[in-house]
């Protein structure tokens, strides 16, 4: 993997690049399976839509992905890029432990990434983490071509776990 000055493509992997839709069943009903839900990202299928981009983007930018997934997901997560043939980058995770809502951690991310590099854009699913964004002054895709899930959403913003 090398870091070079082009702009940055940011691009989010739940929902975005990796279909979690057969994995969203953990996430409903009063306790939610963390660590099954997690586990299953393993089996995602890529979004064909999400892919094309990222595989686009590559050619003028370093991609660089930033997931809510927790770190201990580090080693699941490269290994599925790998296999689905998408380009190197750096991989910025949720630390273990942090639960505050997406749209603060990666817009924590951003902006450190923002002050050292172009951010041509950021490619996500979450409404909230992309008004944020774009609140901040960052180009925004709002990835919008995986079928969206209310469990994942109320995980996403209340209890900061994706």
């Amino acid at each position: 993997m090398r870091s070079d000055h082009r702009p940055l493509a940011v691009f989010d992997l739940d929902g975005t690049l990796a279909d979690s839709g057969h994995r969203q069943h953990y996430l409903e009903g009063r306790r939610r399976d963390w660590n099954s839900f997690f586990s299953a990202a393993v089996d995602d299928p890529p979004l064909p839509e999400g892919v094309r981009l990222v595989l686009d983007s590559a050619e003028s930018c370093e991609v660089r992905y930033l997931t809510g997934r927790p770190e201990r997901c580090r080693r699941d997560t490269v290994a599925w890029l790998a296999e689905h043939g998408l380009p190197e980058g750096q991989v910025y995770m949720r630390r273990e432990g942090d639960r505050r809502p997406a749209r603060h951690t990666k817009l924590g991310i951003l902006k450190r990434l923002g002050r050292e590099r172009e951010i041509r854009m950021l490619v996500d699913d979450d409404e909230l983490v992309c008004d944020a964004a774009e609140q901040a002054g960052f180009t925004v895709v709002r990835a919008r071509w995986a079928k969206a899930s209310a469990a994942l959403k109320d995980a996403q913003e209340r209890e900061g776990r994706t």
